[in-house]
């Protein structure tokens, strides 16, 4: 199964994901939310895998141009994925899917530990 990337290409963090699978040789397919959404289906699966906190990005631009009132109701889990799903540039990036295991943010050493065996 090949490992699935998702987030925006023109990402430094995209940029960076891509070019150590390429350098590695590992095949990855690029699921980009400007093209194809952040379905809040996909969204709900993977707050169940993973902590919701994980996933928001509150250090990055999107977050820090959204009002205080759309900040203020992130509370929880279902408020992680509506936010999400609204401003998917507020996801972590990258979120690596691979064999049921949900890879948040770029580490070369995960990454080699996960794909290099």
């Amino acid at each position: 199964m090949k490992p699935v990337v998702y987030g925006i290409p023109n990402c430094d963090q995209i940029k960076r994901t891509l070019a150590w699978f390429a350098e590695h040789r590992v095949p990855a397919d690029l699921h980009d939310y400007r093209k194809s959404g952040a379905p809040q289906g996909l969204l709900r699966e993977w707050v169940a895998r993973c902590d919701w906190e994980t996933l928001v990005n509150r250090r990055g631009t999107t977050w820090r141009m959204l009002p205080d009132t759309e900040k203020a109701r992130l509370v929880d889990a279902e408020s992680a994925v509506r936010l999400m799903a609204a401003h998917p540039s507020v996801i972590r990036r990258p979120v690596v899917d691979y064999n049921g295991r949900l890879l948040v943010g770029f580490d070369p050493a995960l990454f080699a530990t996960t794909f290099l065996r």
